[in-house]
């Protein structure tokens, strides 16, 4: 978890196999990512975890590590499954970034500049156009797209230092953009970094998002499968039963560890 003197403190958390998974509602968590975009220094990372990001960092120890050291937000109908599993119940929110991200820029009301690094060039900047207009009282700064030469990272990231973004969102798919914000990124570049996935291309309206009522059922997989079975069908067809098994596999060893709170971190000076 990227903490550093003056952070928030995430209310508790939930093991979810063997990742401590953020136990917020949604007022509580963009409180808490407000908090965090408008100190005068420090950093948090905030990732997401589904389904298939957890069937992927249980066999990359350093993907997993690299969650260890951000703060994590539960996505999806699977973490859902695996609360109730382990915990008894369910999150009380989908914090899923697709959702998130632009419900945060609408509640934090102090102007922020924010940076965008991912996707396609030409989805990077009509999803920057798409948010300017969605909360134009913010700055969205498109920086990079995801394809850059990684050798050229230091030169990317000395451009958002340039801009001095409160907010960063990075959006290159797990774990590549987990595992480069937490090699690169900085308390230098902004304060509240969150790792957003496809979220640009959902923004940009290159992937259209299921209707509201089959979100609300948290089957928004299945829609994305239907319209995507060849590219999707692995992560959903073969991945929902492995994720399933992983978690039965948890619970019987006997491994979970209960709901806690997290260390707290130091209070801003006065």
């Amino acid at each position: 978890m990227n903490l550093s003197s003056g952070n928030p403190i995430v209310a508790s958390q939930r093991d979810i196999l063997g990742v401590p998974v953020c136990d917020l509602d949604w007022a509580s968590a963009f409180t808490f990512a407000e908090e965090i975009a408008t100190m005068p220094f420090g950093q948090t990372v905030i990732a997401f975890l589904n389904a298939n990001n957890a069937n992927l960092m249980l066999r990359d120890r350093s993907y997993r590590d690299v969650l260890d050291r951000q703060v994590v937000f539960p996505d999806g109908a699977g973490v859902d499954i695996a609360s109730i599993v382990f915990h008894g119940r369910k999150f009380p929110a989908n914090l899923n970034g697709t959702d998130f991200v632009p419900a945060l820029m609408t509640y934090i009301e102090r102007p922020m500049t924010v940076a965008m690094i991912g996707a396609r060039r030409d989805t990077l900047h009509r999803a920057a156009a798409q948010l300017q207009h969605h909360a134009p009282w913010h700055r969205f700064i498109p920086v990079a797209d995801g394809y850059f030469d990684r050798s050229q990272s230091d030169a990317v990231m000395e451009r958002v230092r340039e801009i001095a973004p409160d907010i960063l969102l990075v959006a290159m798919g797990s774990p590549m953009q987990e595992k480069w914000i937490d090699r690169h990124v900085g308390p230098s570049h902004a304060r509240l970094v969150l790792s957003v996935g496809a979220l640009f291309d959902f923004v940009a309206g290159d992937m259209p998002r299921a209707p509201l009522k089959i979100r609300k059922l948290r089957l928004e997989w299945l829609y994305r499968l239907i319209r995507e079975p060849r590219r999707l069908w692995h992560r959903y067809i073969v991945g929902n039963p492995l994720f399933l098994y992983h978690v039965a596999r948890y619970k019987l060893s006997g491994m979970v560890v209960p709901r806690r709170d997290p260390p707290q971190a130091p209070a801003l000076p006065r």
